[in-house]
C-alpha cells in the first residue's frame, strides 16, 4: 500500500515535534541508522540538547503557517529536498463535559490537527515517489472515549485526513502513513489518573514505528495486543460499545 522503508541511511527525514516523547526517541533511532535529519519543535534548546551530530535544527511552531514555511525553506536550502516528513507534534489534556473549556479545546485541535494540515500544505509539492508523509495520531481517534473531548475528535479528523490524502498520493507511489499508538509513557500521558494498559516506553514506540515503515502498510499501530482490541470495540454497535467501555471503567 505504501513504499516499504527498510533502510534509512542517507534518507532526508524531517521530524516535526522532535524535542520530546516519541519524536525524540525516533530522532535518536533514525540518527543511529544513518538518516539525514531535520529536527523541528518550538524549543530550540531541547533540540540542541539532543546532541545529534549533523542533524539540522529547524525550530518552528507547527501551528503557525509562516513559521513552518520558514523551516521548510531552510530545509530545502540545506538539504536540497526531503524524502520522509513525519508530523509528531501533539498535545493532550484530559477533558470531559464538566471541565469542557473552549480555548483549551481549540488549542488541542490546532496542534493535533490543524498543524498537520498546515505542514501538508507546506511540503505537498516537495514529496517524491518512494517517500512520503506520516502523521502520528492515536487509537483515541478510532471512536469516542471518556475524558478525550477535543483530543479524540482531533485525532479522528487526522486519521480521516490521512485516508483522503492516501487516495491522491498512492497512485504516484508517494506514501501516506497514519501512526496510531496505544498508551506511551510521556509527560502528556502522565496526566492520566487511571492505569494505562500495555503501556510502552517511547523507545519501544519509536522502534514499533520503524517496524511499521518496513511493512508498507497505511496504518502503523501498536502495541497490537491492545490496539487490535480497541479496533474490535470500535466496530461494535453503539449500544454494545458504550456498555462495554463503561463496564471496563472508562465511563460513568
Amino acid at each position: 500500500m505504501n513504499p516499504k522503508i527498510a533502510h534509512w541511511s542517507g534518507k532526508r527525514v524531517w521530524l516535526i515535534g522532535a524535542s520530546s516523547g516519541i519524536g525524540e526517541a525516533l530522532a535518536r533511532q533514525l540518527h543511529a541508522l544513518g538518516a539525514r535529519l531535520a529536527l523541528s519543535s518550538r524549543h530550540r534548546e531541547r533540540l540542541d540538547a539532543l546532541g545529534l551530530n549533523g542533524a539540522l535544527t529547524l525550530p518552528c511552531d507547527a501551528t503557525d503557517e509562516a513559521s513552518l514555511l520558514g523551516a521548510r525553506a531552510a530545509l530545502l536550502k540545506n538539504m536540497g529536498g526531503v524524502d520522509i516528513v513525519i508530523y509528531l507534534a501533539g498535545d493532550y489534556q484530559p477533558m470531559h463535559a464538566e471541565s469542557f473549556n473552549l480555548a483549551q479545546a481549540e488549542r488541542l485541535f490546532n496542534v493535533n490537527f490543524m498543524g498537520a494540515l498546515k505542514l501538508t500544505s507546506a511540503v505537498l509539492n516537495d514529496l517524491t515517489p518512494g517517500g512520503g508523509i506520516a502523521f502520528v495520531s492515536s487509537m483515541a481517534g478510532y471512536r469516542g472515549l471518556p475524558n478525550a473531548m477535543a483530543y479524540g475528535p482531533a485525532k479522528a479528523a487526522l486519521i480521516n485526513f490521512a485516508e483522503c490524502l492516501y487516495f491522491d498520493l498512492a497512485p504516484k507511489n508517494i506514501g501516506v502513513w497514519i501512526i496510531n499508538p496505544g498508551f506511551v509513557a510521556t509527560r502528556l500521558t502522565a496526566q492520566n489518573d487511571f492505569t494505562m494498559p500495555a503501556l510502552l516506553t517511547v523507545e519501544e514506540a519509536a522502534l514499533a514505528t520503524l517496524q511499521g515503515f518496513k511493512s508498507g502498510s497505511f496504518e502503523i499501530h501498536y502495541p497490537k495486543r491492545f490496539t487490535r482490541l480497541v479496533k474490535l470495540f470500535s466496530w461494535l454497535p453503539y449500544s454494545w460499545y458504550f456498555y462495554l467501555v463503561r463496564r471496563l471503567g472508562g465511563g460513568k
